[in-house]
């Protein structure tokens, strides 16, 4: 056991204890399924990691004290069980019935699934679903460097439709998850459903809520959901009046998607001025600033909550907290996200329920009544203001990097859950989280959100790898010819730890950020300065 606990590789998925501890006892039976045995564990992701070794690569990285509930325990298994709380009356539906209950094709060795996407979020997608003894076969496409460690990458762009429902067709791919909201806008979605073939994200005119601001703000303001006061433009003159009607603070939005660099915080009405300017009239953002979205400034402290949904049925997730500025405290320009940690203690379980009951609840239920059902993973963005939470935007996808930490929270097999979503069997469905708290720290090419270099080198990666705890995902990177990692995009690289609390996952983090070998990459220093 001693000697098991070296192995220097990555952690497996947490719910892979769940799994194998089943599987090495006897078998996993699941209520009107398929039985899963060891020979459906033959064929993984990773051949050549035993059962045996990637058990013990998670085991690896839990706190101190946890491996001694193990040693304790009565036998070795029985001691695992005891540490990850086994218990499946959680699982039990008011009939008795399994809640959680997956259907796939008896006979059959395992699923065939595809993750679409190249980044980050894609990165801890394909981490988590590697682990579940459910995947016969994952590939990811475009995939980056490191997610080549858990999936076969296929030279597939994400907004190539045609080409990803070709190769789902061709390869009897079984579930695509859809990482990046562009091929959900594009309707990839819908392409897959017309073969048959399950597509866990929303139809393309349910992604319209973050394909267009104002489709979203008009929803919001048909079904009374709290949000920002707003108006939609495509004149200038317009929306320079309405500027000066409501005086600055003020902010000034691209209509469609800009990569998460479309939203403008203006401080005067001159900035604002200008910023419509630039969008509608100097193309800053192409045919996404064609027209504009101008809100009122919201005050309070923002946060990042997530629900999977089928259409009818919510199943909330962890919370969570991200960091938009690029700079320390929260300072210059809007990035996509340079880190994230979760859980969020400003989300409280009352602040949670009105988040539910008031944004959440309604959009859902509006959708469905608009003829446009919502399914897949929704993504809201808030602001905690003294009148209560509001909407500030919603998303078609995983956060990102909020999907980086709470894939690295989650106890349970996600496949399951996203299967039921995508089958309209959520209901009583059932998701387990590790009190442990996770932190992800973002470093980008410097430049970035601006221009930068790409084909830089990175070293020290599997330095950083080493600190306990910590995992590194990659965002933005390729192979070169020689071996090298080295930088593609302007996110390259999410350094993420898991801790007992924020503070001590904040440190870890940091540990392994300063042992990546990259001058030509930046990162915020302060993740998690709210909540530490």
């Amino acid at each position: 056991f001693q000697l098991q606990r070296q192995f220097s590789d990555r952690a497996t998925p947490c719910h892979g204890i769940h799994c194998r501890v089943g599987i090495l006892q006897r078998e996993v039976k699941m209520t009107r399924a398929m039985i899963i045995g060891p020979s459906h564990l033959a064929t993984h992701a990773h051949p050549p990691k035993g059962t045996l070794k990637r058990l013990f690569d998670r085991l690896r990285n839990l706190p101190n004290g946890e491996l001694d509930k193990v040693a304790a325990g009565r036998g070795f298994f029985t001691g695992i069980e005891e540490l990850i709380s086994h218990d499946d009356s959680h699982l039990m539906a008011s009939d008795e019935s399994c809640a959680n209950v997956v259907s796939i094709n008896s006979g059959k060795t395992g699923m065939k699934v595809l993750v679409v996407g190249g980044g980050g979020r894609e990165h801890a997608l394909c981490w988590t679903i590697s682990g579940s003894p459910l995947v016969d076969t994952l590939w990811c496409a475009p995939g980056n460097a490191g997610i080549a460690q858990d999936a076969e990458c296929v030279d597939i762009a994400a907004d190539d439709i045609d080409g990803l429902v070709a190769f789902a067709v061709d390869n009897g791919v079984e579930l695509v998850v859809i990482g990046p909201e562009i091929p959900l806008v594009l309707g990839l979605a819908d392409r897959l459903q017309a073969e048959n073939i399950r597509a866990f994200g929303p139809s393309a005119a349910a992604a319209a809520i973050e394909g267009s601001k104002g489709y979203m703000k008009d929803l919001c303001a048909r079904y009374d959901i709290p949000t920002a006061g707003y108006g939609r433009f495509t004149d200038a003159e317009a929306a320079k009046a309405f500027i000066s009607e409501r005086g600055a603070p003020i902010v000034v939005k691209a209509d469609g998607l800009a990569a998460g660099k479309g939203v403008i915080i203006c401080e005067t009405i001159e900035q604002a001025n200008s910023a419509v300017d630039d969008m509608l009239s100097g193309n800053a953002f192409g045919d996404a600033g064609a027209e504009v979205v101008i809100e009122e400034f919201m005050q309070g402290e923002e946060a990042s909550f997530f629900v999977l949904t089928d259409g009818e049925n919510v199943l909330p997730l962890a919370s969570a907290q991200d960091h938009k500025r690029v700079g320390d405290g929260d300072t210059g320009p809007n990035t996509g996200g340079m880190g994230a940690y979760s859980p969020a203690p400003c989300v409280t379980e009352d602040i949670a329920t009105a988040v539910m009951d008031k944004i959440i609840l309604p959009t859902v239920a509006g959708m469905k009544a608009d003829g446009t059902p919502y399914q897949g993973v929704l993504y809201a963005g808030l602001m905690l203001t003294d009148e209560g939470p509001k909407l500030i935007e919603y998303n078609c996808r995983f956060g990102d990097p909020e999907c980086q930490v709470l894939m690295t929270r989650l106890m349970s097999d996600l496949v399951p859950a996203l299967i039921a979503a995508c089958d309209g069997e959520l209901k009583d469905f059932d998701l387990r989280w590790f009190d442990e708290a996770a932190l992800t720290v973002v470093i980008a090419a410097n430049g970035y959100p601006g221009s930068y270099d790409k084909g830089t080198v990175i070293n020290g990666l599997d330095k950083a790898a080493k600190i306990a705890g910590s995992l590194i995902f990659h965002a933005g990177t390729a192979t070169n010819a020689n071996g090298d990692v080295i930088a593609t995009g302007g996110r390259v690289l999410n350094v993420t730890a898991n801790a007992a609390t924020i503070g001590e996952a904040q440190e870890r983090a940091y540990k392994a950020v300063d042992r990546i070998e990259w001058p030509e990459g930046f990162c915020r220093r302060d993740i998690g300065w709210r909540a530490v």
